[in-house]
């Protein structure tokens, strides 16, 4: 068996790799390598050079994120450190029509997109497992915090919140098949971060005090609009004056928004309005192009319909069930009551309401630390 790891450069997937080599040698010259390495191309750093700015050295490449040119080339420092075959395979096509793009229109929706869901979807599991499976790997590893078990009785593959709550991951993985669960290994899952650290600094790795990325890789200022302004002014678009009224939750005006992408549901800063009481963005009304502000208890919401739900765990449409449901990755779950609709549509009601449900975000089903299912919040009920 052949293994492909994707090797992001950091310090997660370098130690995935390296247990990997470790427990699965090469069968000698003459067989096929146990465990490569590839490290997907998503983003040219370099695309929209003015949001680069100053955080582009001397040698002009962008670091500090994920998937940048420094990435690559500590993931091949790595692969030859474990002497690994090492691939980079470019996938910057099918990034950004299945994560860039829809980014860009579910902001523009007045939605909050969530656009490390669809990567590990569209791009990380179904096209790395298909290039994997093109160079001899029938199995891929990462180095999410998540783990994947086989049912025996059922024969089904079921996912697993990762052992560390702090890094668990598999809020951002409900999206896995049930093929794509079978090919994949989660070496990290048992683990904390802290012993991922020591480990890399135990096996002398090129990256073992490289710091986490903590920005989405193709928005390097962390600035949403900023990004969405440039992007389009690549295409030859322009943004445009898509301002309306700012109103309360009964309909008073209290003056003018920017454009429905400026704004997220439960976002105070930034609104433009002195009225002496904290305000909040209760909801976006993009039928009549509406900012709907009011305050923190108005947040709270106890309803919300989820789509395009992937079901790890088959549940039957009008089937019921008691769950915790997570709304934001690091969002406590909550009990909830689930019914599962037709056409991969899902009803949640919770046991008391949650502050800021966010259409364009995912809601993900646990039943304990096991994922039964996710999709997209596409409304919230009152």
């Amino acid at each position: 068996m052949t293994i492909a790891v994707a090797m992001s450069g950091g310090v997660d997937s370098s130690v995935a790799a390296a247990l990997l080599a470790e427990n699965n040698p090469s069968a000698g010259s003459n067989g096929p390598p146990a465990v490569i390495g590839m490290t997907m191309q998503l983003w040219n750093q370099r695309r929209l050079p003015l949001l680069l700015g100053a955080e582009e050295g001397e040698s002009g490449r962008a670091s500090g994120r994920c998937c940048s040119l420094d990435d690559v080339y500590d993931a091949r420092a790595v692969a030859g450190f474990l002497g690994l075959p090492y691939y980079v395979v470019n996938f910057e096509d099918d990034f950004e029509q299945g994560v860039v793009r829809p980014f860009v229109e579910s902001y523009l929706a007045g939605e909050t997109p969530i656009p490390c869901s669809l990567c590990n979807t569209e791009i990380k599991f179904a096209r790395f497992i298909e290039t994997a499976r093109q160079v001899g790997a029938d199995t891929v590893a990462t180095g999410h915090y998540a783990r994947v078990r086989k049912d025996p009785d059922s024969g089904r593959y079921r996912l697993f919140a990762g052992r560390d709550p702090s890094k668990d991951q598999s809020y951002f993985l409900f999206g896995l098949t049930q093929e794509q669960l079978a090919r994949t290994l989660f070496p990290l899952g048992e683990f904390t971060k802290e012993i991922v650290r020591g480990m890399a600094r135990a096996k002398n790795l090129p990256v073992a005090e490289k710091p986490d990325s903590q920005e989405i890789c193709f928005v390097p200022t962390g600035n949403y609009r900023q990004f969405i302004d440039a992007y389009l002014n690549e295409q030859g678009k322009t943004l445009e004056d898509t301002g309306g009224q700012l109103v309360t939750t009964d309909g008073r005006v209290l003056g003018r928004h920017a454009g429905l992408g400026n704004y997220t549901v439960g976002q105070r800063k930034g609104l433009g309005i002195a009225t002496g009481t904290p305000l909040y963005v209760i909801g976006l009304d993009t039928i009549r192009n509406r900012v709907v502000v009011g305050s923190n208890q108005e947040l709270l919401k106890g309803r919300l319909l989820v789509r395009e739900i992937n079901w790890i765990r088959p549940v039957r449409a009008g089937e019921s069930f008691e769950a915790s449901v997570k709304i934001r990755n690091k969002h406590l779950p909550a009990a909830a009551r689930v019914e599962a609709r037709a056409d991969g549509e899902a009803f949640v009601e919770f046991a008391s309401p949650q502050r800021a449900i966010t259409p364009g975000q995912a809601a993900v089903f646990y039943d304990g630390d096991e994922v039964v299912a996710g999709g997209w919040i596409s409304s919230v009920l009152d």
